[in-house]
């Protein structure tokens, strides 16, 4: 038996006789147009809905296939927009940079800090009030610094004066210093403390002077770690996609350069102290 060719024509007829393919499109109105004989040229969509339902399948099927592509492509496209990332601008790298910058300038500025007060206290051959910055004394049940009750004073090269502004806080003052790890016993006689400074042996010198490396390698590794603190900074911002890789970059290699002139800081106070641990 021979295939009749598909016509969308002949399917809607099939639904309805008296229908055309014509009839099927709306009229302005709104409306079905058919035949004269039914109902004045009118089709009520309510009476024949189901018939006209399934004929439009087979008249316009083109209009249910775009609105199913577009509305897909619609949706993959606005996913893909979605998984656009806006880069940062120059003023909003500068802002991250300067907030993180300036807090780890601020820790390397404490540290060097340490490291010199940590060098006053180490005893060399000549008399120096900041020898005792780091003794602190009971006063009214409260740790107090020494310097911050008393004067201290250098009336010669091997000497240290220490005069409290409460006389009553010498005794408190005498055994803060004993019991210091500055290594210098207190001459109280009940007005002042002098303190003398003997002389420095060779051997206590060479000893010293591992002292002052071994506090300079604890101020490096505190400003390295600094900078490792501000680095995870910057690649938590990266993680949070408000900086690329290349800004990590960059960001860090500046960084480094702060850090190398933190360096050189506390090599130059470590030769100060050297010097004075070898002046006679």
């Amino acid at each position: 038996m021979a295939l009749r060719s598909f016509s969308p024509a002949a399917s809607a007829r099939s639904v309805h006789p008296s229908l055309t393919a014509a009839s099927l499109l709306p009229s302005r109105t709104g409306s079905i147009r058919a035949p004269g004989n039914i109902h004045g040229g009118n089709i009520s969509l309510g009476k024949h809905m189901s018939s006209l339902s399934s004929s439009s399948n087979y008249v316009r099927p083109q209009e249910g296939a775009n609105a199913f592509f577009s509305s897909h492509l619609v949706s993959r496209n606005s996913k893909r927009r979605a998984r656009v990332l806006r880069c940062a601008t120059i003023e909003e790298i500068e802002a991250e940079k300067s907030v993180i910058e300036k807090d780890a300038k601020e820790r390397m500025d404490k540290t060097i800090e340490t490291v010199r007060a940590s060098f006053n206290a180490v005893r060399t051959g000549r008399a120096n009030p900041s020898m005792l910055d780091r003794v602190e004394v009971e006063y009214y049940g409260s740790p107090v610094s020494l310097k911050s009750i008393a004067q201290i004073s250098t009336p010669d090269g091997s000497t240290l004066l220490v005069q409290p502004y409460d006389k009553s806080s010498l005794k408190a003052v005498e055994k803060a210093i004993v019991s210091s790890d500055i290594g210098l016993t207190p001459n109280n006689d009940g007005e002042v403390i002098r303190l003398s400074i003997p002389q420095l042996t060779s051997e206590r010198r060479k000893e010293l002077s591992k002292v002052v490396a071994k506090l300079t390698e604890e101020g490096k590794v505190a400003v390295r770690n600094i900078r490792r603190d501000a680095i995870k900074a910057y690649e938590k911002l990266e993680k949070e996609k408000k900086l690329s890789e290349d800004n990590v970059k960059d960001l860090s290699s500046d960084l480094q350069k702060v850090t190398d002139k933190y360096m050189k800081k506390i090599e130059t106070i470590q030769k100060q102290k050297e010097k004075e641990l070898l002046s006679v």
